[in-house]
């Protein structure tokens, strides 16, 4: 045990599909330190998903956040959007697409609900949480992280007291989680990033990003690291609930195929570039998370079609070296040879 009295191999926490009780669960009991990406949940779901994870398994498990985000809304913008949309859906032979009633969660229901989970760590990413809120979480308890894509960003959050920063890496899959600046100005690779934020910082250092194997873990480690976040390999293990379309195109996938996207949310995201990416490159799109919301039914139609080119394929860089079938616990074994006690 390390970090916290807690693993050193971390499951990142991935919102969306992966976001489910039996691998968060399974990592955690397999040895590792499970994450629920709770973004996308409604507050009462939060509660669920983490009763189900604590019925499962008695180690302990994090849940992660999205900061709330600066964003206007552009109904101009958001209809040229949907009309773009409206193509595709005509293809999977569903309604045309219209403006979502709702476009993100309810940030501090969210967090009173994972309040009210009681999870080992809550971790934040695409912003600062603050100090107040920082402060009144370490004081019921908590384990705080935010998550840094640059030193500033980091320097940031350690001012706002949080007990631990994850750094990650341009390598990353999902959403890019910085907030200073531009996300196109925070590509730094994982290589460059730990030992800048370790050399930087008083607190420790966890880091994300093109990490899929033992080579990965040793590597971040000996960057500095206290703990390597694995995210991509998890979403191949028996566990993962993913759609068979999105696993068939992470399967099929190529080094090349990795991309950087707005395509689906709005927001800088790196994933499994198809045909969606490829026809909304370039494109100018309304503010996160009004793409987010509106593609949601596409996405999901697409998912149950198996129609990957309308599926927002989120996947790292290693992509082509998370390909081990087996159970999380297989895997977060496999991974452990990577560390030194």
């Amino acid at each position: 045990m390390s970090l916290f009295h807690l693993p050193p191999i971390w499951m990142a926490p991935m919102a969306g599909e992966a976001a489910s009780a039996a691998l968060v669960a399974a990592v955690s009991a397999g040895g590792g330190f499970g994450q629920l990406g709770a973004a996308y949940l409604a507050p009462a779901r939060i509660g669920e998903i983490a009763a189900d994870i604590r019925a499962r398994t008695s180690q302990p498990f994090g849940i992660n956040l999205f900061c709330p985000q600066p964003w206007q809304r552009d109904d101009a913008a958001l209809d040229a959007y949907l009309a773009r949309l409206a193509v595709w859906h005509a293809e999977l032979g569903l309604a045309a697409p219209a403006r979502p009633a709702q476009f993100e969660e309810d940030f501090e229901a969210q967090l009173a609900a994972t309040i009210a989970a009681q999870p080992a760590a809550i971790s934040f990413v695409m912003g600062d949480p603050g100090a107040a809120r920082v402060a009144a979480l370490k004081a019921q308890g908590f384990t705080v992280l935010g998550t840094a894509t640059q030193v500033s960003e980091g320097l940031a959050l350690q001012a706002s007291g949080v007990d631990a920063v994850i750094a990650q890496g341009f390598e990353a899959g999902g959403h890019r989680g910085g907030f200073l600046g531009s996300a196109e100005g925070a590509l730094i690779g994982t290589m460059a990033l730990v030992p800048q934020l370790v050399d930087a910082l008083d607190i420790p250092v966890i880091a994300a990003g093109g990490i899929a194997d033992a080579r990965g873990v040793a590597a971040a480690q000996a960057l500095g690291a206290s703990a390597a976040t694995v995210g991509t390999a998890f979403l191949m293990v028996d566990e993962c609930p993913l759609s068979s379309a999105y696993r068939t195109a992470l399967l099929a996938a190529r080094d090349a195929d990795s991309t950087l996207t707005r395509a689906f949310s709005g927001r800088l995201a790196r994933g499994v570039a198809n045909r969606l990416t490829r026809e909304l490159d370039g494109v100018a799109l309304p503010d996160f998370p009004q793409p987010n919301a509106a593609s949601r039914p596409l996405r999901q139609a697409a998912a149950k079609a198996g129609q990957a080119d309308f599926i927002s394929l989120w996947a790292g860089q290693a992509l082509p070296l998370s390909r081990a079938t087996g159970t999380a616990a297989e895997l977060v074994s496999a991974l452990a040879k990577g560390w030194r006690a």
